[in-house]
């Protein structure tokens, strides 16, 4: 089976799951979800190999590392609004690209863009580079690798 109907069975059980428990609340549908990865995890010798079963793991962990930058972000701007001084070091910075679709590229400055203190300018006319406004660079290297190994890298698994 593909992945697609592997994820297409399990939101039917947790969708069962929530109509069987008698409220339709999105506790039920997630825990009914939870409940249907596990029995599919359990007859995926019956149904059929997938990657279905490594990939829901690393799309949840995707979201949980981009809420996590997410929260860290706001944090940082929030005091910097509320405090005195000014510790911003703004750059531009050239980030090298190895995603090449356009919905990977786009769905990178997009997750660059939602987090607060920095913002996607422009990509490359070749598809190689996205140049990247931060309000806190205090080394650009370093910056670099924090994309590359953070939203790009956890990308690319996600859309491999």
């Amino acid at each position: 089976m593909s992945i697609l109907n592997y994820f297409i069975l399990n939101v039917l059980l947790g969708a069962a799951w929530a109509a069987l428990s008698g409220q339709l609340t999105l506790e039920n549908l997630a825990a009914g979800y939870v409940i249907g990865y596990v029995v599919l995890w359990l007859a995926r010798g019956t149904l059929g190999q997938s990657s279905y079963f490594v990939k829901v793991p690393q799309v949840f962990g995707f979201v949980g590392y981009f809420l996590w930058e997410l929260i860290k972000a706001n944090v940082r701007v929030a005091y910097e609004v509320l405090t005195p001084g000014h510790r911003m070091r703004p750059a531009v910075v050239a980030i090298p690209l190895d995603v090449r679709t356009p919905l990977a590229i786009t769905l990178l400055a997009q997750m660059i863009t939602l987090t607060p203190g920095t913002l996607s300018l422009d990509v490359s006319s070749d598809r190689r580079v996205l140049y990247v406004h931060s309000m806190y660079v205090d080394d650009v290297d370093a910056f670099r690798r924090s994309i590359k190994n953070g939203f790009e890298r956890r990308l690319r698994e996600v859309l491999s």
